[in-house]
């Protein structure tokens, strides 16, 4: 099995595609690789098939207009809980203060629907962290790292000729160019010279 991002945003979609069979009112996963590096207290740190059901009932709640959250999307409020609790997971009784109930938990016979695609999706994300922690002690990994920022959604400024610049996560620019609309030059990570 290979180890880099975009296979792992592969089998995301696949993980994803896999939730859908069972809930085709889900809307498309637009950007599995997303979903990697990115940390949000409210939704779990850690990404694991289990999470991605959490974001699944963000999407049902979207594709049906509903308000799931308050908060700018910390507070997880009892819709949020209903589609979760069709979706098969399970909850605290009470809210959280500040998260609501965004703490789910796939009940048994969920865990039991989706265990091939559970167990392949675990096979990839430990392949992908083998992979981004391999020799760190004598890789850069930029000015980030120093922030305590976690790996793959790590954003990092890319600039273009004219002087302008973005922050960017590095495997969604070598996608495609992002091109600069002052200038039309792509943007563009500059090289770190002198490390050592």
């Amino acid at each position: 099995m290979s180890t880099t991002p975009p296979v792992l945003a592969a089998e995301l979609a696949v993980a994803w595609a896999d939730i859908q069979r069972h809930h085709p009112e889900l809307p498309d996963l637009a950007a599995p690789e997303s979903l990697i590096g990115e940390s949000s207290s409210a939704c779990g740190t850690e990404l694991s098939f289990e999470r991605l059901l959490h974001e699944a009932v963000h999407g049902i709640a979207a594709s049906r207009g509903i308000r799931d959250t308050s908060r700018a999307g910390r507070y997880h409020n009892r819709r949020f809980l209903a589609i979760a609790d069709e979706m098969g997971l399970d909850h605290a009784d009470e809210p959280h203060p500040s998260s609501g109930f965004s703490l789910v938990v796939m009940r048994p016979e969920t865990r039991k629907r989706y265990r091939g695609t559970i167990d392949r999706l675990q096979r990839a994300l430990k392949a992908h962290t083998v992979a981004t922690t391999a020799d760190t002690a004598r890789s850069f990994r930029g000015p980030a790292a120093r922030h305590g920022s976690s790996g793959g959604g790590v954003r990092v400024k890319a600039v273009c000729e004219c002087g302008r610049n973005v922050r960017v996560v590095p495997s969604v620019l070598a996608q495609a160019p992002i091109m600069c609309g002052a200038c039309g030059q792509p943007f563009r990570i500059p090289e770190v010279v002198g490390v050592g």
